[in-house]
């Protein structure tokens, strides 16, 4: 996952008027909008929204601002699209931007949820509120709100389908995300709430492969090799399940199940072709929409419209109904 360099460049304080140089012409990752006629008069005046995510070379990430945007514009707000590539300083860098482009509000998919806190709270003191998707941190009060996907119960569901097509026995792995991210802890323990129920499944190997697919890949090319016997491979994103999908592709395993989660588009047409098995779809979309509608809200009216913690259901997607997903949403759902 790469950001272009010029954007690599950036360091405070020349790199902030870089990037907002960058910005303005329409390069690099960021993507400026104008707003459309009859604009909210945002506090001190602003009409720009801040949209911080990881890389959008995960799709999931490009569904995120995708949506963001859609819905800022819609909303007649211009936009500043970046991503942070889970670099908590780059992160940073980028919300120092956006308090010195004096942003109406900032929506964020942060870069770790200790590691966060800090930038989040400058924010709030330069008054400009934040709205967190897809990933918490570790403290209330900060952020105007955290909305995410309620991954537990979406573990649940996967742990449940995974159990299912294994016949609720036989060794397996699991391949865990990355450990800064609480997301990571959270599927992982909503997974093992329903396999440690069946007595004849084992996990025989637990690693972290970062959300990463290359590392995917290479982490399971030793867990096959280590437990030729392996049954099943549970991950934590559909990035580590594409990885893990491809090591036993190539190792010519095709009694091996594979569920993974995030409901990415490349995971629904595998589940389509009998490939990978299941995945637990994250309503990005909505939710990214969800924030933006908030921060609208807190903008005209000074105060939140919701709870700081919100979560969203998961949906299961397998073969029964990988042909309604679409952009991260599920037809009828």
């Amino acid at each position: 996952m790469k950001t272009p360099s010029a954007l690599r460049r950036f360091a405070l304080p020349v790199g902030v008027a870089a990037l907002l140089t960058l910005a303005a012409c329409g390069g690099g990752s960021s993507d400026t909008s104008s707003s459309a006629s009859g604009a909210p008069a945002a506090a001190g005046g602003s009409k720009l929204i801040v949209i911080i995510t990881p890389s959008p070379d995960n799709v999931f990430f490009k569904a995120e601002q995708d949506a963001a945007a859609a819905q800022a514009k819609k909303l007649g707000y211009e936009t500043l699209v970046l991503s942070h590539d889970d670099d908590p300083t780059k992160q940073s860098q980028e919300i120092d931007t956006a308090i010195s482009r004096k942003a109406a509000a900032i929506i964020l998919d942060n870069a770790g949820a200790d590691s966060s806190v800090s930038a989040i709270q400058r924010a709030k003191d330069a008054k400009i509120p934040t709205f967190l998707i897809d990933r918490e941190i570790n403290k209330t009060g900060v952020a105007v709100a955290q909305i995410v996907a309620n991954n537990s119960q979406g573990a649940g569901l996967g742990g449940q389908e995974f159990a299912k097509v294994m016949g609720n026995k036989g060794n397996y792995a699991e391949l865990t995300g990355k450990a800064t991210d609480t997301n990571a802890g959270v599927r992982s323990q909503g997974y093992h709430g329903v396999l440690d129920q069946y007595p004849d499944m084992k996990m025989v190997a637990q690693q972290s492969a970062n959300w990463d697919q290359a590392e995917a890949l290479t982490k399971t090319q030793t867990i096959l090799q280590a437990h030729p016997d392996i049954k099943g491979i549970i991950a934590g994103n559909d990035t580590m399940a594409l990885g893990a999908y491809a090591a036993i592709q190539a190792a010519n395993r095709k009694d091996i199940v594979v569920v993974g989660f995030d409901g990415s588009p490349d995971v629904v047409a595998s589940i389509l072709k009998d490939g990978i098995k299941a995945t637990v779809l994250q309503p990005a979309s909505k939710i990214s929409q969800m924030a933006v509608d908030q921060a609208d809200y807190y903008i005209k009216n000074g105060k939140a419209s919701q709870p700081e913690k919100q979560s969203v259901d998961c949906v299961l997607v397998n073969a029964d109904n990988a042909k309604q997903v679409n952009a991260f949403a599920v037809a009828g759902s």
